[in-house]
């Protein structure tokens, strides 16, 4: 098999029909895979690609990454590239077009057939991160009427293009669904038979402004295959299917991640990111949370005369603010991703802050307990010391744990995307409260 040493070689010593010989017998992505690996040199990535055979170019080119095609596309012929694109499925070609200047674009589309033209137009209408933006139009259609002998050689005739023939849909005159019917039901059925009579009429659709993330959701809860795609008028458009639902959960994720770490979502790679780019994308909310951080220092400012006065309480400052953050930050990982998973909604609030507390007062409890044995065994500071800095703990962490839960599900209800209430952000505002907590028990304790 060829590995990227050997196609390397090959192409070294101009090679080209033994490179030609051995991509014939591998799998589309695992090419793919090799020519992405050349990005070192544009190009080689371009000979070996005019090397392919037609009958998988076309298919190597929708596993590469999107700016590994950009560059292909771009130093073909428009002639070559419009061949790709009428190859391609209309999905992955109109994920390619929204990522090309509009006068490449213009010209490319050009040199597509009709069909590919409209296709390509008809996806790139829908907002995106849409169900209409990532649904593919490639699907079976079929009518009510139909035999199952004549659904077969429907099948037979125009399947070879078809994004998938598992699941065929059937519709009426105005193109509104009326059923779904599998090529294993027509299979098993009799060649009279009719379609109308054998399809399943409880079809579940997805409505074409649905969210991405919605339609993963979806899929996740029905475990489909495919899912077909309707507008506002129930006519079916296009279908989804669950390799398209895989690349929606990794980005999805991804952004998650990045919100969460209070970093500004980016569709490159790390390694493709420049480093500019990757300061642009950290440095908002680095600089956001340093300046919201300034408030903690202003509180300390405030209770200069307690800490004057006891200056043992400074050093317990720090001990409350990571663990009021990291408590804050477990509650607010766990509702964001149950939010993202669909198992908590709004009304579900009053129910997840009652848990959280109930967690909070065993935690800061189990905390106060451990810390009070070492305040007198190891710190031996006096009773009401110990006192201040045990009950803040409870106090803290029972409050950093309702905003951890309280704030995702507020930021949800009001549109937001509540991995932004992350750990960072949270840390940040129960900092702030952890020294308003601990100072107020210290005056009214010691009399400060």
């Amino acid at each position: 098999m060829l590995d990227i040493k050997t196609l390397q070689e090959c192409i070294e010593h101009k090679q080209y029909a033994r490179i030609r010989s051995e991509v014939m017998d591998m799998n589309e992505a695992d090419i793919a895979s090799m020519l992405e690996e050349l990005e070192g040199s544009e190009s080689d990535q371009l000979k070996v690609f005019r090397i392919l055979p037609k009958a998988i170019a076309a298919d190597v080119f929708s596993y590469l990454p999107i700016e590994v095609e950009r560059k292909i596309i771009t130093s073909l012929t428009e002639r070559e590239a419009a061949n790709i694109i009428d190859n391609l499925y209309a999905d992955d070609a109109s994920d390619l077009m929204e990522e090309m200047p509009a006068g490449v674009v213009k010209r490319l589309l050009a040199q597509t057939t009709p069909e590919t033209r409209r296709d390509i137009n008809h996806l790139l209408q829908y907002p995106e991160d849409s169900a209409g933006s990532v649904m593919t139009v490639e699907y079976v259609d079929l009518k009510e009427e139909y035999t199952v002998g004549q659904a077969i050689e429907r099948i037979r005739r125009t399947g070879i293009d078809k994004e998938t023939i598992n699941t065929c849909y059937v519709i009426n005159q105005n193109r509104k669904i009326r059923g779904t019917i599998s090529l294993r039901m027509l299979l098993l059925s009799q060649p009279d038979a009719k379609i109308g009579e054998l399809m399943e009429e409880n079809v579940i659709t997805i409505n074409t402004m649905m969210d991405q993330e919605e339609v993963a959701h979806q899929f996740q809860k029905y475990d489909f295959d495919a899912m077909p795609v309707v507008d506002s008028e129930n006519r079916l458009v296009g279908i989804i299917t669950v390799d398209d639902v895989m690349d929606i959960i990794e980005q999805e994720a991804t952004e998650d991640i990045e919100m969460m770490a209070a970093i500004t979502p980016t569709d490159k790679p790390y390694m493709k990111t420049s480093v500019f780019e990757t300061f642009q994308k950290r440095i908002p909310w680095l600089l956001f949370l340093m300046i919201s951080a300034t408030f903690t220092g202003k509180i300390i400012q405030g209770y200069q005369n307690a800490l004057a006065a006891y200056s043992v309480l400074t050093m317990y400052i720090p001990m409350f603010m990571d663990t009021g953050g990291n408590a804050g930050g477990q509650a607010s990982v766990t509702i964001i991703r149950s939010i993202s998973l669909g198992e908590i909604e709004f009304r579900d609030a009053l129910r997840v802050i009652w848990k959280e507390i109930r967690v909070a007062v065993l935690c800061g409890i189990t905390l106060a307990v451990v810390n009070y044995g070492k305040l007198l065994l190891f710190d031996h500071v006096g009773m009401q010391v110990a006192l201040v800095v045990c009950l803040t703990m409870v106090v803290t962490v029972v409050v950093a744990k309702i905003v951890g839960c309280v704030l995702p599900i507020l930021a949800k209800q009001v549109g937001f995307d509540p991995a932004v209430m992350a750990s960072p952000f949270i840390t940040t505002i129960v900092d702030a409260i952890s020294l308003v907590i601990y100072f107020q028990i210290a005056t009214r304790i010691l009399g400060l």
